[in-house]
């Protein structure tokens, strides 16, 4: 089967690697659809020089086969079910993962192909083996938003941190892809209305096309001050945190779910978060995929499908998606 691999900055090769086995508690899918996250795009332009690596980890596709020790137990997938799948495995033995924390493991697997290549996900493939633990079933819906089950997850994850109920007034810094997810999600669970803050303009009108309440630049924000009950930083930007804080209400939640390179600081003032009980968080499977399954969120996941290519071009989907600005564009 072939396995893209980044061998350096702007390279990109297919390689033949052999089908992998079922193990008795896996499956084997053939990908349809890998979606190009911020890591892909780091690798290949390198700002995370980490090779040769066969990255991948947004995936969806086929069971096409089953091992023993799972075949017969309820809820594994069948042969022919369409999964969206986690392909980042954790140890599932340390302190975070037992917590229920897993994205925070202290052990997290990694893995190689044949020749010794790292294993970010290696998604991007025509097959791949995974515990059928972290397989979903979504029904019959398009690869494509299939394929977004790991994303959606993560949003999943970060509003719920944000302790969000119906009717909460949001705001979300950074409309990119990670931004209108929030946006999505945060709209179908019932908010009184979502705000977007982008410097691109582009990103601002189609975020209002998308259902935003309202749509700001980062310096056109003083009327909205104090009115937002959770407010979720998906651009981690210089004063961003600061930001965010100023459009918290009392008792308001800011999730930093958006990295921030390593060398921004935030200054915020501790007496205000004390006196107007503010929360900074930094940040599931189960109800992303039964959301992709209920089709209510699907409007939205179209409008954030940029580009496809097939497997034999991802050389040209990654120049894409490193050089000019995209939700996602898929592979498969």
């Amino acid at each position: 089967m072939q396995v893209a691999v980044v061998t350096g900055p702007g390279a990109v090769e297919l390689r033949e690697e052999p089908r992998p086995a079922a193990g008795p508690d896996d499956v084997l899918v053939a990908v349809d659809a890998c979606g190009l996250c911020t890591m892909e795009r780091r690798l290949f332009d390198g700002t995370k020089p980490v090779y040769p690596v066969a990255p991948g980890h947004e995936a969806a596709g086929r069971v096409i086969e089953i091992g023993a020790a799972v075949a017969s137990l309820p809820g594994t997938p069948q042969v022919g079910d369409l999964v969206t799948m986690d392909l980042l495995t954790r140890c599932g033995t340390c302190h975070m993962c037992r917590r229920g924390r897993s994205a925070l493991c202290k052990r997290p697997q990694g893995g190689t192909l044949s020749d010794g290549t790292i294993s970010m996900g290696a998604g991007l493939a025509e097959v791949v083996r995974v515990a059928a633990g972290q397989t979903y079933r979504v029904g019959e819906i398009p690869v494509e938003h299939a394929a977004m089950g790991e994303p959606l997850a993560c949003v999943v994850h970060s509003v719920r941190l944000s302790g969000f109920r119906a009717g909460d007034r949001v705001a979300v810094i950074g409309a990119g892809y990670m931004g209108r997810l929030h946006l999505a999600l945060c709209r179908a669970w019932g908010a009184s209305r979502v705000g977007m803050v982008d410097v691109d303009e582009q990103r601002r009108a189609e975020a209002a096309g998308a259902g935003a309440g309202w749509v700001a630049r980062p310096d056109d924000l003083a009327g909205r001050h104090g009115q937002h009950d959770a407010v979720f930083v998906t651009a981690g930007a210089p004063g961003a945190v600061e930001l965010a804080l100023d459009l918290c209400d009392d008792a308001g939640a800011v999730v930093l779910y958006g990295a921030f390179p390593k060398d921004v600081m935030a200054s915020v003032g501790a007496d205000r978060i004390h006196h107007h009980e503010l929360s900074i968080i930094g940040v599931d499977w189960r109800t992303a995929a039964g959301l992709l399954e209920s089709g209510a969120l699907a409007t939205d996941l179209d409008r954030l499908v940029t580009a496809r290519y097939r497997l034999d071009e991802v050389a040209d989907a990654l120049a894409l998606a490193v050089s000019q600005p995209v939700y996602r564009v898929m592979v498969g």
